[in-house]
Formats: C-alpha cells, structure tokens, sequence
C-alpha cells in the first residue's frame, strides 16, 4: 500500500477515534427515583432520539441515591421522590442553584395482582385476610413514608407491623407484590398505570389528604449542557404529557 493509502487509513481511526470520544462526552448519569422508572425511560429514550445525546439512568431509593452524591458520585442530575433531598443538596452547594423544580406529585395506591383483594374502599387492610403487605422503608423512600403515615391516620401502623414486608426502594416494593411475596403493598400509582397496557389485578387510590403531597423534584448537579437541555426537555409540553399519561399529578401552578 502507497503513503497515501496509509494517510487515508489513519485519518479515518483518527475521525472514529474523535467520534468516539465525543459521544463518551455526550453521555451523562442521572440518578433517578424508582417510582420513575418507567416514565423516564420513555422520556429519556425520546430525549435521545431527538438530541443524539446519551442518557444512562440509575434508579434506587432516593435517601440512598442522596447519599451517594453527597460521597462525590458522579451524577450529573438527581430525579428525586421527594422534595426535602434535593433542597438539602441546594443548601449544601452540591445542586446548582436555581435548578431545582417540581417534575411530578407522585401518588399511592394499595394494590395486589389478584383481581379481587382489595376492595374499592380499602378495607381488606382491617379486615386483615392476608399474610403479608409490602411497603416501601419509611427512612429511605418518599413512597413509604406516605404509606406509613396513611396507616397512622387509620390507626393501622401498629396492628400491621408483623405483616409487612419492607422494600429497600417502591421498585423492590413492588416486585415483592408482583412475585407474590406479599399478597399486597403499597406501591406508586405509576407502577401499575402504564399507558397502552390494561391494568392487572386490583387496587385502591389511597386519599391523598392522608399523607403529606409527595413532591417530586430534580436538580441539576453539574454544569453539563446535555443535563440542562434534558431538564429543559422535562418542562416540555410533550414530557408533561407523558408524565401525566402515568398518573402523576403536577403542581398547582402548572395544571
């Protein structure tokens, strides 16, 4: 092969080389709730299609998620469940300012793959015709401390304790309904209001005045183009669209 042929051959691995770099740039982490799993699939999917860029999404609870960035994990946002833990990352001068924001109002439901458990009221909980309910741990996910605060407004916390089953996050929470380890559990209305797909089993819509709003905020946590334009693209009309199409509430300003 001729000088020019080798000129040719290491100009293009210098361009794959360059490309290759340039989309290892454009990939970002972003810690996600579970409860979120689904929705930001669809939107980081969409996200990707449109921009090019590369969206790699790590769910868990959020308390733990909390504590991982506050150990320098290297997040570049953080969709948390609830409200508190991206404000503390604001005081605390890891989140950006001014980047911090509502994305969805999350919701419960009592739910049980089996078609007629629970009841339209709620009252298999008192009447007790189960083994087991699977509830998110109150300390570390957003979703079970709603649970455990509806079930202290009825006054159930208590007679109930040596039935539950505590998920270390909603997303292990509702494997632990769904496989059959708990009978029924708390879980985000979310998980089984899937657009396209019929809903399985039964549920009940906890009253959301008995447990506190679950406001569900994101912050950005690195100075990165591509994170900004993905929560820019979450304020959309078409990402609230699909976040509602879950079953999510927004605030009170965006409705």
């Amino acid at each position: 092969m001729n000088r020019s042929g080798w000129i040719r051959i290491l100009t293009a691995v210098c361009l794959l080389v360059l490309h290759a770099n340039v989309a290892l740039a454009d990939a970002i982490n972003i810690a996600v709730a579970s409860n979120f799993a689904e929705p930001i699939k669809t939107l980081a999917s969409r996200f990707e299609s449109e921009s090019g860029h590369q969206i790699n999404l790590v769910f868990g609870s959020t308390g733990k998620h909390y504590a991982q960035i506050k150990s320098g994990a290297p997040f570049a946002a953080f969709f948390a469940a609830d409200s508190r833990r991206p404000e503390l990352l604001e005081k605390e001068d890891i989140a950006r300012p001014g980047s911090r924001f509502t994305y969805a109002v999350g919701r419960i439901v009592l739910w049980s793959p089996q078609k007629d458990l629970v009841d339209s009221q709620g009252k298999v909980l008192e009447a007790k015709t189960f083994q087991h309910l699977a509830i998110a741990n109150p300390k570390l996910a957003p979703y079970g401390k709603a649970a455990q605060q509806f079930l202290q407004a009825r006054g159930l916390w208590d007679e109930l304790k040596n039935r539950m089953v505590r998920g270390e996050n909603i997303g292990q929470t509702f494997q632990f309904v769904r496989s059959g380890s708990a009978e029924l559990g708390f879980v985000a209305y979310s998980q089984v209001k899937r657009p396209g797909h019929p809903q399985e089993g039964s549920l009940w819509e906890v009253p959301e005045s008995t447990y506190a709003p679950i406001e569900q905020q994101a912050v950005l946590l690195q100075d990165n183009p591509v994170a900004k334009d993905f929560l820019a693209y979450i304020k959309s009309p078409e990402a609230v669209a699909i976040i509602r199409g879950y079953g999510y509430g927004m605030p009170v300003s965006d409705k």
